[in-house]
């Protein structure tokens, strides 16, 4: 089975349910509302089905979602059918129709640990971002956890419950990050999980 097509078969199930933590997806929201001008232009890579984006709506001036379940996308393009500043696209990040340095904030939220190849993913990610932008991510990080995750993990994929899930740790993540070319790399506690990293990140402005 691939990746999109059990997120395809899990679409209306993830709709319709809760946030588990929503004081933290709150205070998500609310900080990455901070880095948002009225005129900024905004990506959300792995939006799903475009909560996050949508609640920014209001405060940037054009905002682009990118997933590669048409099943969440469908879902998104419901709820959005009332806001005009939101377009949601179907693709990959590799290949997807954007080019570099467009974007103002390029946010990636529990997509980072469902990417085999990460560093190509984070190199992308940069690319898009504009000079003196920002990059928001909220990433899985079973390497924090004391309980072997990774392992129950491959069991459920064994079954078809679980999707791929890759073991790293804060650091390591923040290393790859850095690799990439991003700067004043910043975590934030909003009340997540101690295996959840919320970090912001900068690319360098351009040189005069």
């Amino acid at each position: 089975m691939s990746a999109a097509t059990f997120w395809d078969g899990l679409a209306e199930e993830y709709a319709a349910k809760s946030v588990e933590l929503p004081d933290a997806f709150d205070k998500k929201t609310e900080l990455t509302r901070t880095l948002l001008r009225p005129d900024s232009r905004m990506l959300d890579v792995g939006c799903g089905t475009g909560s996050f984006l949508l609640r920014l709506a209001p405060s940037a001036g054009e905002l682009h979602g990118l997933d590669f379940s048409s099943g969440m996308i469908g879902i998104a393009h419901d709820k959005a059918r009332d806001v005009s500043n939101v377009t949601f696209h179907v693709g990959e990040l590799e290949g997807a129709p954007f080019e570099p340095g467009s974007f103002d904030l390029v946010s990636a939220c529990s997509i980072l640990h469902l990417i085999e190849d990460r560093k190509a993913a984070l190199e992308r990610l940069y690319e898009l971002v504009a000079p003196g932008g920002h990059f928001v991510h909220s990433t899985v990080v079973l390497g924090e956890s004391w309980v072997p995750m990774s392992a129950m993990v491959a069991v459920m994929r064994f079954f078809g419950k679980a999707p791929w899930v890759g073991d790293f740790s804060k650091a390591e993540l923040d290393e790859d990050l850095r690799a990439a070319g991003f700067v004043d790399i910043q975590h934030h506690e909003v009340g997540q999980k101690n295996t959840t990293a919320f970090a912001t990140a900068r690319k360098p402005a351009a040189s005069p």
